[in-house]
């Protein structure tokens, strides 16, 4: 069975102190900070299907940045673990999210020290290891010299979970930059055609939050993107659905109904956010729901089709044949 591997050992330090000029503090203050403006949805101009919803959609978004501020904040691992605890339970894994961008912009900054990163998803961050991963995304957007290294900065991370950095990478690009990437259509001419599938799961979960959840809009919008991407964004839907809820019953069987033949593809992004949260031991109802309707069973489930699809994974393409696997599996069972 597949199983995560530490990359910890690998990771070469150029220099073991930094240089008497620099000061991470002051590089923290002008380059680092994000206002918990930047989620609001007057910031984003993101819809707003109801203030419920909207004001749901914002809390997860604070709940990110005050993960990210944390870990630009403290350089204790101790001491940033002590201050996730105290995250909601049912919200911790976007606050661990938020910590994995903000430690991946300082080892993408401060070459002498370059395994934050690795430190804190084989130590206090283990449990959150799918958030963190795709945390690790969102600096991929910001730092234009882990776009032009990417392979290297990838190769850093599991080799199977390392996909869900470009998940991240979409998100980020979505929920940022949603005229070019959602209006627009644009995509990241660097990725490759499996890259841009990992990409446009992100960007598909994104859409959860630029459409403020409204399951009439979220298929429109959908719709208009070209046909070869709009399973990868049905996909990052379902994931979005599953963890991150504010939606009735109702809502979610006119998702299904909407997705049509893209169904399948629901039901994996559901099964991803049910490991996502049984690993982290913040399970919630609104995750076994979209479990049920999306793919015909619990959120318990639904994990164990992922760990089941982790059996024997080949070599190449290990993270599409997973996802493959989980959509096979999940058909058969609906």
């Amino acid at each position: 069975m597949y199983s995560l591997t530490s990359n910890v050992n690998k990771v070469r330090q150029p220099w073991s102190t930094p240089p008497r000029w620099f000061s991470l503090r002051r590089l923290r203050k002008q380059l680092l900070h994000i206002d918990a403006a930047e989620a609001s949805f007057t910031r984003r101009r993101f819809h707003a299907r109801d203030d419920r919803t909207r004001r749901r959609l914002e809390e997860i978004g604070v709940t990110f940045l005050l993960g990210y501020d944390a870990a630009i904040e403290e350089t204790n691992f101790s001491v940033l673990a002590q201050r996730l605890s105290l995250i909601d339970r049912e919200l911790s894994g976007f606050a661990f999210e938020g910590a994995a961008m903000g430690l991946t912009l300082l080892d993408a900054l401060t070459p002498w020290n370059k395994q934050r990163l690795l430190e804190f998803i084989h130590g206090a961050g283990a449990r959150h290891v799918y958030m963190v991963h795709v945390g690790s995304g969102w600096a991929i957007a910001r730092v234009p010299w882990l776009r032009l290294n990417l392979k290297n900065h990838l190769e850093r991370l599991d080799p199977l979970l390392r996909w869900l950095a470009l998940d991240g990478y979409g998100f980020h690009e979505g929920y940022f930059n949603w005229p070019q990437y959602v209006q627009e259509q644009q995509a990241p001419k660097h990725l490759s055609a499996l890259g841009l599938r990992a990409f446009d799961q992100g960007l598909g979960r994104s859409l959860w939050f630029i459409e403020g959840a409204d399951v009439d809009r979220i298929p429109l919008t959908i719709g208009k993107f070209p046909s070869y991407r709009r399973a990868d964004l049905w996909s990052g839907i379902g994931l979005a659905c599953a963890y991150a809820g504010s939606v009735s019953r109702n809502a979610i069987e006119v998702m299904q109904q909407a997705a049509g033949t893209y169904a399948p593809h629901l039901a994996q992004g559901a099964a991803f956010a049910a490991k996502c949260r049984q690993l982290a031991g913040n399970e919630t109802e609104h995750t076994d729901l979209a479990c049920h309707v999306f793919a015909g069973v619990s959120s318990t489930q639904a994990a164990a089709v992922t760990d089941e699809a982790l059996k024997d994974l080949p070599d190449n393409g290990a993270y599409e044949v997973w996802r493959e696997r989980i959509r096979t599996a999940l058909s058969s069972k609906n």
